[in-house]
């Protein structure tokens, strides 16, 4: 289904205010919109909608339940003062949908008017006619897809139905713990802790080693304002360990900084990211960070 400009112009300006540039830009991925247009914070995420609302491979709708999931189905504390500006955002969304012949569900459902979501298991018409998703051809795709896709792993975990304890990610080991279970059904052999060689005098442990895959996941998360201003140099020192291990060719390195601490973020990926190589060896260096 195509989708107007009024609508992707209504569902970016409500976006936009949300999230970061960063975070944003991985909801659209892991929501499987098409392409990955430029453009300012003000307009790049109506583009990008826009773009998916004409591209015939895509299921445009299932994109649009996607990224505005979250907005609609968590709001802000009743307590807060963003609660009535997030009542009057949501109504205006929804007034647009309805303009457009649309209307929200929750869990990201997305249905022209007069069509009720079905609780029933799909048919396999119904079936064929849902968005295949991309299986991903390399492992270095899957990965980065997980990467990127914390945040949104996170939500239905962090709200989840009433009478359920909802989770949190405020620690290190939190974000370590979520990664670890999205990777296991993809990937046989995943060491976690594992040591590395002596470094200055003392060896670090690993968050998680893919030896078969030569590769590294490093996990931090931003405490505070001080901290972020020390996660590169302590990323620096990292590195340093990791270079020496024989079967670390490639070091990821995952920020998870929920509060925005970390205020040049594309700096910090650029003084870190790269191949790093001496005569103790060589790894290529790559940077997430990852903002709610």
């Amino acid at each position: 289904m195509r989708l107007s400009r009024s609508l992707c112009k209504a569902v970016g300006d409500t976006l936009a205010n949300t999230a970061s540039h960063s975070a944003l830009e991985n909801l659209f991925i892991t929501a499987g919109a098409p392409g990955n247009p430029e453009g300012t914070h003000s307009v790049r995420w109506k583009n990008w909608l826009y773009i998916a609302g004409q591209d015939p491979e895509t299921d445009s709708l299932a994109v649009l339940g996607s990224v505005i999931e979250e907005f609609m189905d968590s709001p802000p504390s009743e307590n807060s003062d963003k609660y009535s500006e997030w009542q009057d955002k949501k109504a205006n969304l929804e007034a647009v949908l309805h303009d457009n012949g649309l209307r929200y569900y929750r869990f990201g459902r997305v249905l022209p008017l007069g069509q009720i979501p079905s609780t029933d298991i799909p048919n396999e018409e119904t079936i064929q006619a849902l968005q295949q998703p991309v299986m991903p051809t390399k492992v270095e795709v899957l990965i980065e897809r997980l990467v990127k896709g914390l945040h949104r792993a996170m939500h239905p975990l962090t709200h989840r139905r009433r009478g359920s304890q909802p989770l949190t990610f405020d620690s290190e080991y939190d974000v370590q713990d979520l990664l670890h279970s999205l990777l296991r059904p993809w990937i046989q052999d995943i060491r976690p802790e594992e040591y590395t060689p002596s470094y200055a005098g003392s060896s670090t442990r690993m968050d998680f080693l893919l030896p078969v895959h030569e590769l590294v996941l490093e996990t931090k998360i931003v405490r505070d304002r001080s901290h972020a201003k020390k996660v590169g140099d302590e990323l620096i020192i990292d590195i340093e360990h990791y270079r020496r291990h024989s079967r670390c060719k490639n070091l990821w390195c995952v920020i998870y900084d929920p509060n925005h601490y970390i205020t040049n973020a594309p700096g910090l990926i650029a003084d870190l990211e790269g191949v790093r190589n001496s005569k103790d060896g060589e790894v290529t260096v790559k940077v997430y960070v990852i903002c709610s």
